[in-house]
C-alpha cells in the first residue's frame, strides 16, 4: 500500500520543494497548448487516480532550494512555465514558488487535482483544476469549495473514461454553471475514450467547453520528460 502524502514528500522548510523533473517541452494541455514552457514536476500526491500517467512522480525525487528552481527555470529563456506533479499543492513550498516565478515575470500556470485548497495561489497564476470523474477512481476528493475561488483566467479539466463519465461531466456543468466561470476542457482519456466520439458528444449537444487532446502524447507518445 502506498504510503500517505505527507510521508512521501516530508516538508523540511518552506523554501525547499521535492523535485522530479524540470525540463523543456510544448505545453500539451489547456489553452495555452502548443506554447513552449518549462515544465516543474513536483514529488508527491495524495489521490490514485487510476488513468495517472505520471505515477513516477509519486515517490523519489530530491530536494531543490527556490532560488535554484527559479534560476534554473529562468536559464531556458522561455516565457511559460507551468507547476505540475504529481500534485503540486501537497507540498508547502509550492506556493511561495509560485509566487517567486511570477515576480521574474513568468507567465505562470499550475496543473492541480483539485483535492487541495487553491485559495492562497498567488492571483496572477492561471490554475486549471481537476474535476475527477467517477472513472478516475477519485471522484469524492473533489473539493468543490474551489470553484468558487476560480476567475476567468482560470480552466476547469475533465479527464473522461467513457459514455458515463461524459453524462456526469454534463450534469456538472449544467447545475455548476462551469461555464459562466471560466474556460472548461473535456479531454479523452489515453486508450480509454475514443477521442473522435467524444467530439461528436459535444458537437451534439452543443456544449459550452473546449475539446482537448493531449498534444505531447501524439508527438512524443508517454515518455517522461516530453
Amino acid at each position: 500500500m502506498d504510503a500517505p502524502a505527507a510521508q512521501q514528500t516530508p516538508e523540511r522548510n518552506a523554501d525547499r520543494l521535492k523535485i522530479t523533473e524540470i525540463f523543456l517541452s510544448l505545453q500539451g494541455e489547456s489553452t495555452l497548448v502548443g506554447w513552449p514552457t518549462v515544465f516543474v514536476r513536483l514529488t508527491g500526491c495524495p489521490l490514485r487516480c487510476q488513468y495517472c500517467d505520471t505515477a513516477y512522480a509519486f515517490h523519489g525525487g530530491e530536494w531543490r532550494g527556490l532560488e535554484e528552481v527559479v534560476g534554473q527555470v529562468r536559464d531556458y529563456r522561455v516565457q511559460h512555465v507551468c507547476v505540475t506533479g504529481g500534485e503540486p499543492l501537497a507540498q508547502k513550498a509550492c506556493l511561495p514558488l509560485l509566487t517567486a516565478l511570477c515576480d521574474a515575470g513568468l507567465t505562470v500556470s499550475l496543473e492541480t487535482s483539485g483535492a487541495l485548497d487553491i485559495s492562497g495561489v498567488d492571483p496572477r497564476v492561471i490554475r486549471v483544476v481537476d474535476i475527477k470523474t467517477p472513472g478516475s477512481g477519485e471522484a469524492t476528493r473533489n473539493r468543490w469549495d474551489n470553484l468558487a475561488l476560480l476567475n476567468e483566467r482560470d480552466q476547469i479539466k475533465f479527464v473522461l473514461c467513457s459514455r458515463e463519465d461524459y453524462d456526469w461531466a454534463k450534469t456538472m456543468l449544467r447545475q455548476c454553471g462551469l461555464s459562466r466561470r471560466c474556460t472548461v476542457l473535456f479531454s479523452p482519456s489515453k486508450d480509454e475514450l475514443d477521442p473522435t466520439a467524444l467530439a461528436d458528444w459535444i458537437v451534439a449537444d452543443r456544449l459550452p467547453v473546449r475539446m482537448q487532446v493531449q498534444l505531447h502524447k501524439i508527438l512524443w507518445g508517454n515518455v517522461p520528460g516530453k
